[in-house]
């Protein structure tokens, strides 16, 4: 049986959340997960390979692998949105709410 976790209890995450570079690092490590996640995702659902969505996009298959790893943690907005868009996606910029 599932112990009910009383409202108004506070996790352990959202305690570490509340210090401010612990949050900063978690924030900065999930979107790199997430671009990861999402380029893992589209590539095993169109069956694609690294060297095939390289050649889509028009960059190297090295960057692709270190996307989809995570090992490439600075990339340009022009690599980027090549990237994205090979995989059926495009870039738009908004304004936050």
């Amino acid at each position: 049986m599932k112990k009910k976790i009383e409202s108004g209890v506070e996790s352990t995450f959202d305690k570490m959340m509340k210090d401010k570079r612990v949050k900063a690092t978690f924030d900065k490590g999930y979107k790199e997960f997430l671009i990861s996640e999402m380029l893992i995702a589209a590539m095993e659902q169109d069956e694609t390979s690294v060297r095939q969505l390289a050649k889509a996009a028009g960059v190297s298959p090295t960057i692709i692998q270190e996307l989809k790893t995570g090992k490439r943690k600075n990339i340009t907005m022009e690599t980027f949105s090549k990237v994205i868009y090979a995989i059926g996606y495009e870039v738009s910029i908004r304004p936050i709410k």
